[in-house]
């Protein structure tokens, strides 16, 4: 699909709009990401020894988008990639759209190093740089973009070492790391991210990224051969480690802990949890620990972003799938900017009722977030 075509294909349809415009209140987008404007930005954070080894990029197995990764249209005026300047960012995205505040979730791709300090540093540095250049005081004044503090969770200690290290920053609000590990994310080994975040009050967000590079494992039978499979089966990920932290007893051994999947998309989670409550009827003796249906754990501790969104033919099918997966209360949209696939607010959705809505576009994020 060219840029035209997309952004035909965005473009709000009259009903959408007149619905939109009995929304008053601010949108908040719960994926946006951040780039860098070269990797020098992210180098100069770096300690003297890692500068000289840093390269920007990663290694092992990449799906590469066959076309472009990002929306053409959202290249900076004064160049630099997608994502880089935070006044065009408003622009475009922000002021265009009525977002109130923006989530960003920087891709800097630590957790896939053999080298565990390596990719500490990195972590590190990418928070450092939020922290200049997107959250600080001078392009933040208004506090409207949020950010997520990046870990490395392949060394969880020192991952809960940054996590405390930029806790009381005000406008980090939750914790973010890659969806490709050793381990699903119920596991033990990452209990000292877990209590990091319990302690300081602030969600784990899981991201898509590094699922068959460097030390981590692919949750598929085998490797995809295109990036459609892949993008396809994005999911799969998330569905494993989500099955992991109900089964696991997360959420009984850490009560205080939430955890936000995004941008893996979302409907799939109704099957899952008709099958994991009837697997639970029929195994529970095998985890004594887990003392409720897995799917009764997540109104009080598991959100789900809506990008890349669904959406079927039939406009009721979408809305009972909504019905079914408890959207009211569980799902936050998204827009996934400045990616290709870019959910634009104003049109991804059909017509929702006023209350759905609001609970999609601000509510549930407000109340989760505490914004």
């Amino acid at each position: 699909m060219s840029v035209n075509e997309q952004t035909a294909v965005n473009e709000p349809s009259d009903a959408s709009r007149a619905a939109r415009k009995k929304v008053k209140h601010g949108i908040i987008d719960c994926d946006v990401h951040p780039i860098p404007k070269s990797m020098d930005q992210i180098r100069q954070y770096l300690p003297k020894f890692w500068k000289e080894r840093f390269r920007g990029g990663g290694r092992g197995l990449f799906y590469g988008n066959p076309s472009h990764g990002m929306r053409q249209d959202s290249l900076p005026p004064d160049g630099g990639p997608a994502g880089s300047d935070p006044g065009f960012m408003r622009k475009q995205l922000l002021e265009a759209n009525n977002i109130k505040t923006a989530i960003l979730i920087p891709r800097e791709n630590s957790c896939q190093f053999p080298d565990l300090d390596y990719g500490n540093a990195i972590a590190s540095a990418y928070n450092e740089w939020i922290a200049d250049t997107w959250i600080g005081p001078g392009d933040n004044h208004d506090g409207i973009f949020k950010s997520s503090i990046v870990i490395n969770h392949s060394d969880p200690a020192s991952a809960a070492k940054e996590i405390d290290r930029w806790a009381g920053h005000k406008h980090f609000i939750q914790v973010t790391t890659d969806s490709g590990a050793r381990f699903l994310m119920g596991h033990r080994n990452f209990h000292p991210i877990f209590e990091a975040c319990s302690r300081h009050h602030l969600p784990l967000a899981l991201h898509p990224g590094l699922d068959g590079i460097g030390i981590n494992i692919l949750p598929s039978p085998g490797n995809p051969s295109h990036y459609i499979e892949w993008h396809t089966c994005m999911s799969l990920s998330f569905q494993a480690h989500l099955v992991s932290l109900l089964t696991e007893g997360t959420f009984e051994r850490f009560p205080d802990l939430r955890i936000v999947l995004v941008e893996g998309s979302s409907t799939w989670l109704v099957p899952l949890m008709w099958r994991l409550d009837m697997e639970y009827k029929a195994l529970r003796h095998e985890i004594p620990w887990v003392k409720k249906l897995p799917s009764e754990y997540l109104r009080d501790h598991v959100r789900i972003t809506s990008q890349p969104l669904e959406r079927p033919s039939n406009d009721e099918d979408f809305m009972d799938m909504l019905r079914m997966m408890d959207a009211e209360h569980l799902l936050m949209f998204s827009s996934d900017y400045p990616h290709w696939d870019f959910d634009n607010p104003k049109s991804a959705f059909p017509k929702l009722p006023e209350k759905l809505y609001n609970r999609i576009f601000f509510e549930n994020a407000e109340e989760f977030y505490g914004l």
